[in-house]
């Protein structure tokens, strides 16, 4: 067994990956204040052909150095917009028929493996501060929150992980 070369792997181009069909789902990010953490978003959704990232509140934005480090160019390839409240993303992604699920320990959360997305529907997914996690006001303008189950000591994983987990069952999901 060997690595596989960049090459004999056939990712896309930046170009390509543009004009590709994307996984019927938007990040959302609440406040989040790593922007390691915010280039690892832009990494994962290119991974998962998201169909676009939402930058909200004081999470910072491209072209920024520290996010390009963690996302190594997928900032480049990665539609994203910004929006100053992050209820308002919620609110104008479910007037267009979007479910908007919050990655939250809550009560009457759907523990990630029960989840059923309804096939061919666009969803949200909203990831909050790396501290405060989700803010309430998000949380109740939402369908519902979902939670990842845990078996340590720790209450949570890192944002960026938990990104990683949720987005690769959602399109796992799909593939089926």
């Amino acid at each position: 067994m060997r690595k596989l070369s960049v090459e004999e792997m056939g990712r896309l181009t930046v170009e390509e990956f543009k004009g590709s069909e994307k996984f019927p789902f938007v990040i959302i990010l609440d406040n989040i204040r790593s922007l390691n953490n915010v280039g690892s978003f832009f990494r994962t959704a290119d991974a998962f052909r998201a169909q676009k990232i939402i930058l909200c509140g004081y999470t910072q934005q491209p072209p920024h150095r520290e996010i390009t480090r963690s996302a190594l160019g997928a900032e480049l390839s990665v539609t994203w917009e910004k929006e100053r409240q992050t209820v308002d993303a919620v609110k104008k992604l479910k007037t267009r028929g979007y479910h908007v699920w919050c990655v939250e320990q809550a009560e009457g959360s759907v523990l990630l493996q029960n989840f059923a997305p309804e096939p061919g529907s666009p969803y949200a997914f909203v990831f909050g501060n790396e501290v405060e996690g989700v803010a309430d006001e998000v949380i109740a303008a939402s369908d519902g929150c979902l939670e990842i189950p845990q078996f340590g000591t720790k209450h949570s994983f890192n944002v960026s992980v938990s990104a990683g987990i949720v987005l690769w069952e959602f399109v796992r999901k799909n593939l089926t």
